[in-house]
């Protein structure tokens, strides 16, 4: 059987929330929009959100944005390669999302939270707080990027206050601890995956997230596939003016597996190139995440610290962290 083999599903079986309402929400709202989101990842794994509050006119900016960088010369995008920290351009080769793939068919540049060289947590070594490795070749892309991921941000904190209420925590359950978000922005290119390298290539291989929540445009052309929570491969059709929604694997831990981690992959065989736009939303480096219970409960999870959990998964899955240790 072909790797490859995904059933396509469609627009009816893929839940689509309208997020709208929680711009400012009341309690009823809240709690609405957290249950249909809490029901869609219990049976389906994700789910879209449309109202999501991103304009579409900055997401069609950053997309072009972002084909003009990947079309620059070679050599202009090497000079930003990543230095210690996870920001800047990730050459083609030099990620490998699961251990029995080859590296995946991509390129991307990387951005987070912009501080400069005198920050105090850059300064203290914070591993996951420093300068991001913006192109001087584009010093447009810099204020473009980060508009994107403060919207990104205030799109992605409403949906965790609804889901905290799904939960019957407090509503900052996962918002409390957002001074200095260690999230990460990911501009993603997919070149054509030509046959003959047969179904043992992917473009990214089958892998979970390894955060909290993902934020994903995906372009018109397509190519993610998504495991159901019966075990089942399904295309993630693109669907205009949404994003797609996925847990990662610290929001299974911090839930208690209500939310579980999603496991999900790119093939690009359109025979085209394919351009994401990903934003991997996490709270402060040393926020401690510990599950969130219902009363009678027992939690799964020991505790963890944020940012140590993710920079662990980190030097597992790039190249350049193994060559800087």
């Amino acid at each position: 059987m072909n790797r490859h083999s995904a059933r396509v599903v469609s627009v009816d079986e893929i839940p689509v929330i309208d997020v709208s309402g929680l711009v400012a929400p009341d309690r009823a709202t809240l709690e609405t929009v957290g249950a249909e989101m809490r029901e869609a990842a219990a049976r389906i794994g994700f789910f879209y959100v449309s109202g999501h509050g991103i304009a579409q006119s900055l997401i069609d900016e950053v997309d072009a944005a972002a084909r003009r960088f990947f079309a620059a010369p070679r050599a202009d995008k090497l000079s930003i390669e990543p230095v210690g920290r996870h920001r800047g351009y990730i050459k083609q080769g030099e990620a490998k999302m699961s251990d029995r793939a080859r590296p995946d068919l991509k390129e991307s540049f990387i951005w987070g939270l912009d501080v400069g060289a005198d920050d105090p947590d850059f300064i203290a070594a914070n591993r996951m707080i420093g300068p991001n490795r913006w192109p001087a070749f584009m010093p447009e892309l810099r204020p473009l990027l980060n508009r994107y991921l403060d919207e990104a941000h205030a799109c992605a904190k409403r949906l965790l206050r609804a889901l905290a209420v799904s939960l019957h925590a407090p509503e900052d359950a996962f918002t409390r601890k957002f001074d200095k978000p260690i999230s990460r922005g990911s501009l993603v290119y997919y070149p054509p995956q030509p046959p003959e390298l047969g179904d043992r290539q992917y473009g990214v291989a089958p892998h979970t997230d390894y955060g909290v929540i993902t934020l994903l445009h995906q372009d018109p052309v397509g190519g993610l596939q998504v495991a159901t929570r019966g075990g089942e491969w399904v295309t993630a059709t693109p669907i205009p003016g949404t994003l797609v929604i996925n847990s990662g694997d610290l929001m299974g831990r911090w839930s208690n597996d209500v939310f579980k981690s999603n496991p999900h992959r790119v093939i690009n065989t359109s025979g085209r190139e394919r351009l994401s736009i990903a934003v991997f939303v996490d709270p402060d480096y040393d926020t401690p995440i510990v599950p969130v219970t219902e009363p009678g409960v027992v939690a799964r999870y020991p505790e963890v610290s944020c940012g140590e959990y993710i920079l662990g998964r980190f030097d597992k899955a790039f190249e350049y962290r193994k060559r800087a240790g």
